[in-house]
């Protein structure tokens, strides 16, 4: 494992640490290496049922691409895989708990994940335009996508910075954290997840993503067939002893 990424374990969830807090935790090729590296073997790890991924200190999720890495490879390309792609296929969810500055390849990394808790400090940008190079981690098209094309271009084609309210107002994050809640509230969660049932986890992580992707008159057939598919080969029993957890769970939740 490459210094520039911590690797943490909690149980059934894995938690990934951007390790490059001295330069805003910018994204070195050899960072998007070991995170590319990292998801994949959590993603191929059945122990493992979440992660969480931040940056290092209280300044910065990660300031995105390391342009002083890039302005001395001309000509210039993006450093490492495709990281957006391989988040996005990664079967295991993945909460980004976003600590301060959050801007361009971060955004990107972010709209890649599954879910998003930000502290109250944390700021997003986009600054492809400022830096004047057009994005190759999909944020042009995750981002229209999340919060309606207008606001997409607002913040794409300004470059200016959305603080955490505002990010929580257009449905850029899930929800806003005090700075010291911001890992608590992720962990909980991700054990949330971890704790359910795992394959009905990630079946239902894809149906969401693969479905998003297509007209809901195709995406409500591929729920059905999956859900019939998936309800015809449970065993005589399990759906009882289901139904006797999340109850169990429940009273817990309720009470």
């Amino acid at each position: 494992m490459s210094p520039t990424l911590l690797m943490d374990r909690d149980g059934r969830v894995i938690i990934l640490t951007l390790n490059r807090p001295e330069a805003l935790n910018a994204l070195s090729t050899e960072l998007i290496g070991a995170l590319v590296d990292a998801i994949r073997a959590c993603d191929a790890d059945d122990g493992i049922g979440a992660i969480v991924l931040t940056g290092k200190g209280d300044r910065a999720f990660t300031a995105g691409m390391d342009l002083k890495e890039a302005a001395r490879r001309m000509p210039v390309r993006l450093p490492g895989d495709d990281v957006g792609t391989v988040i996005g296929q990664c079967r295991k969810p993945i909460i980004v708990a976003v600590n301060g500055l959050c801007i361009t390849g971060g955004m990107e990394i972010m709209l890649s994940c599954d879910i998003v808790i930000a502290a109250s400090t944390a700021r997003f940008a986009d600054t492809h335009v400022r830096v004047g190079l057009l994005p190759g981690w999909g944020i042009s098209q995750r981002l229209a996508r999340q919060i309606g094309p207008q606001r997409a271009k607002e913040i794409s084609l300004s470059g200016n910075f959305v603080d955490a309210q505002r990010a929580f107002d257009i449905g850029l994050v899930n929800r806003v954290v005090e700075p010291a809640e911001l890992m608590p509230h992720a962990l909980k969660l991700a054990h949330d997840i971890a704790d359910g049932n795992s394959a009905v986890v990630q079946a239902y992580k894809r149906l969401i993503d693969e479905g998003y992707a297509m007209t809901l008159a195709d995406a409500l057939p591929m729920e059905r067939d999956r859900g019939h598919a998936h309800a015809a080969s449970l065993r005589p029993g399990d759906l009882d002893a289901g139904r006797q957890a999340a109850s169990a769970r429940n009273r817990t939740q309720l009470s």
